[in-house]
């Protein structure tokens, strides 16, 4: 009878402490219309932190539980990594409902913002003075880095060669897409991928040739340009035809540590033309991919996955549990 009753007491804890954990557990589970940013929901703390860091405060006005632009806000724009990356390094982040009473409501009713609304983003001073003009009506990535950088350029603070790709990724206008045969398309890749305006390289075969797939935009490089380049590796024209991908997409980076950073395209196509070039290609990688690259070289893993195998948050959310 007394092991019994021990043993009652034990499942009765054991499940207490289950259910205590999954209650924690939820609680720090975030809003997907945050994204996977880390805010503050203070405005006078966020101030405070802007005052001490010399940082600008980043405020996302948005709805919670929010409508469909909403939720797509916090997946598609707070949830990319590299900008997720740039707003905690550069700025102190700040989430104000726009659907709640009390300090949510001052600070809304002090920046004059209408409440239910789509997201907003304001980029303001240690004192609440805007920065730069409010984010709205635009709920795409380019339109939230756009403000961010012309906010740091007044500020003299040195753009890090990941957010300049970043930048340039992210603001393409319509891009466009030509490709070009060559002797090796390993070759093609380092040379198109080193060009200002490209976006993206894809090495692969068309019309029985081995050919390289160039995404640029055009706001940043013409086609006369882009053709001038490929002249200069003796590339030409290619017109009709089915591609399709080589099986080692970005060679050197395939072949080199740094196939298990995840990166952005950009990043790739950049990274890649510089160790086919045999040069350093850290400048153009986040401080989080450096801290990655570092513990690689240091502890090996055979188990890694490459960042060919999965798109950037999901190879960014597979290397944050391996760090976990």
């Amino acid at each position: 009878m007394q092991l019994n009753i021990e043993r009652m007491i034990r499942i009765f804890l054991f499940t207490v402490s289950m259910i205590y954990l999954s209650i924690g557990s939820l609680a720090q589970k975030q809003p997907i219309e945050l994204g996977e940013v880390h805010w503050l929901r203070d405005y006078d703390q966020a101030l405070q932190q802007s005052a001490a860091s010399k940082k600008p405060v980043l405020i996302l006005f948005q709805e919670i539980p929010g409508c469909s632009t909403c939720q797509r806000f916090g997946k598609e724009v707070m949830s990319q990594p590299l900008l997720v990356e740039a707003i905690e390094q550069f700025f102190v982040p700040l989430a104000i409902y726009n659907n709640r009473q009390g300090k949510d409501a001052e600070v809304l009713r002090m920046f004059q913002e209408p409440a239910w609304n789509n997201p907003v983003v304001r980029i303001v001073d240690q004192e609440g003075r805007n920065l730069t003009g409010r984010v709205s009506g635009n709920y795409t990535p380019g339109a939230v880095v756009n403000a961010m950088v012309e906010v740091l350029q007044r500020s003299k603070v040195h753009l890090p060669g990941y957010l300049q790709l970043l930048q340039e990724e992210l603001s393409a206008s319509t891009p466009a897409t030509k490709t070009y045969q060559m002797y090796c398309f390993w070759s093609g890749e380092k040379l198109f991928g080193g060009t200002a305006g490209v976006l993206q390289t894809r090495a692969g075969f068309q019309q029985g040739h081995e050919v390289v797939q160039v995404t640029y935009d055009p706001g940043q490089l013409s086609e006369k340009a882009l053709d001038r380049v490929a002249q200069s590796g003796s590339c030409s024209t290619v017109v009709g035809g089915s591609f399709r991908d080589d099986r080692e997409p970005k060679y050197y980076l395939t072949h080199s540590e740094y196939r298990f950073i995840p990166m952005s395209e950009l990043q790739a196509s950049r990274v890649n033309s510089l160790l086919g070039s045999g040069k350093d290609p850290r400048e153009w990688l986040s401080p989080q991919q450096l801290r990655w690259l570092q513990d690689i070289q240091a502890h090996p893993r055979n188990n890694r996955k490459s960042w060919v195998q999965q798109d950037l948050q999901e190879g960014w959310k597979t290397m944050r549990k391996a760090d976990l």
